[in-house]
């Protein structure tokens, strides 16, 4: 299973991710964790310079943007995904290509169709079993960022217009392929999102289990 998480910076993708990762494992599943940018070195180099390059780099063109996601992208599919996958892994992964397609082509945008096909050349046309679109209002998502605390990224730091323009395009991204896609509204309680995320999984997989945490948690969000 390839599983990932897509959002607005403050969705609980993280929360989410973490919580579906010690599902799996509790199913006696290998389970791969991790994320773009930044899932191997190069993809580290990638995050620095994307989302905290500061004047040593200056403005970064929206298609240089895109060409380094997709570098990273075509790193991490074969250094860590692709292997995974092919021993038998669930892996579970923070962000993927319909981020470059919200951020870079409607944020940025940049023609939807050229990222698209961008992407897919890069990771040799692997797309995920099931993505989780956990849906935010960019004021909500720009509370919760501000709550905990840090600098702002460059994605994070960009106008009101742009994070409602990524939103808009990750919602027209769920209505294309909803077979795919499982939108789920951020806002919630993340036990209640969490126990709608396995139940997806165990529909599609057939492993059982109840959630992982335990009643009197609080809510992260991450």
């Amino acid at each position: 299973m390839f599983i990932t998480f897509e959002g607005g910076d403050g969705a609980g993708k993280t929360t989410q991710a973490e919580l579906l990762g010690a599902w799996c494992v509790a199913q006696g599943r290998e389970v791969v964790r991790t994320r773009e940018p930044g899932g191997t070195p190069l993809g580290v180099e990638v995050r620095r310079i994307l989302l905290h390059g500061g004047d040593e780099i200056g403005a970064v063109d929206p298609r240089a943007e895109a060409l380094l996601y997709a570098a990273d992208r075509a790193q991490h599919v074969a250094q860590v995904v692709r292997p995974a996958l092919a021993r038998g892994a669930a892996v579970v992964q923070d962000r993927y290509i319909d981020s470059s397609l919200a951020y870079q082509g409607a944020g940025r945008v940049l023609d939807v169709a050229e990222v698209r096909q961008l992407s897919a050349w890069a990771v040799g046309g692997l797309w995920p079993d099931l993505t989780v679109l956990l849906d935010i209002e960019p004021g909500v998502a720009a509370e919760r960022r501000a709550a905990r605390g840090g600098a702002a990224d460059r994605l994070e730091a960009e106008a009101d217009a742009f994070h409602r323009a990524v939103r808009d395009g990750f919602l027209a991204l769920a209505a294309a392929e909803p077979d795919r896609y499982l939108v789920l509204d951020a806002a919630r309680p993340f036990t209640e999102l969490h126990i709608e995320i396995t139940r997806r999984v165990a529909a599609m997989t057939g492993w059982d289990g109840g959630p992982v945490f335990d009643a009197g948690q609080g809510s992260p969000q991450a």
